[in-house]
């Protein structure tokens, strides 16, 4: 070989390792971002079937308080026995900025109250909810005629609930938003039986 044909030999392959490895860096990456974000949306799915299953539950608390607490468009307060104990539970579900939290609080004492000050469980259900991003509600209630109510609305006409969670762990790359809906009618909340 002369050395024209070797440094020509040479250039090819250095042209090809570049773009092979370019491609292969390129391909991780795609494949990092949604592997991420389809974590985050099973993440956000295992969250609101356990919000859907706690919901349909709830019933009075320990101290005869009725059983839905708060109705905010990102917060949504109710007793329920969330982990099939003796006890009913407050739980929690908030959303604040992109991050949507369970927060769980026991009765204590004799006779039963609730302290809102410490949680006694927090569990993060999803870090890249875009709802508040997207000027769109977490939670909506509904009362018996399926009129929505709003967060000034007596608490013991919620008798239907909606909740959408919209997903995306970076708003700037596809493959985009996703979004989970559910809804429920609790049991305890009917007054039609």
């Amino acid at each position: 070989m002369t050395l024209v044909e070797v440094v020509v030999v040479v250039g090819i392959f250095t042209v090809l390792s570049l773009g092979i490895s370019t491609s292969v860096t390129s391909l991780y990456k795609n494949n990092s971002y949604a592997i991420s974000q389809a974590e985050e949306i099973d993440n956000a799915r295992r969250g609101m079937t356990q919000w859907n299953r706690d919901v349909k539950e709830m019933t009075t608390a320990e101290d005869g308080t009725y059983p839905v607490a708060v109705i905010e468009e990102h917060r949504f307060g109710y007793y329920s026995d969330t982990d099939q104990d003796s006890s009913v539970e407050y739980v929690e579900y908030v959303l604040a900025t992109t991050t949507l939290t369970k927060y769980k609080y026991n009765a204590t004492g004799t006779p039963a109250a609730y302290s809102t000050t410490t949680p006694d469980s927090i569990e993060t259900l999803s870090l890249y909810v875009q709802n508040i991003n997207e000027a769109t509600s977490t939670f909506t209630y509904f009362d018996n005629a399926g009129l929505q109510l709003s967060s000034t609305s007596p608490i013991v006409d919620v008798k239907y609930i909606k909740a959408q969670i919209i997903v995306n762990i970076d708003i700037a790359r596809s493959p985009g938003e996703f979004m989970l809906r559910s809804s429920v009618a609790p049991r305890n909340l009917k007054d039609n039986l």
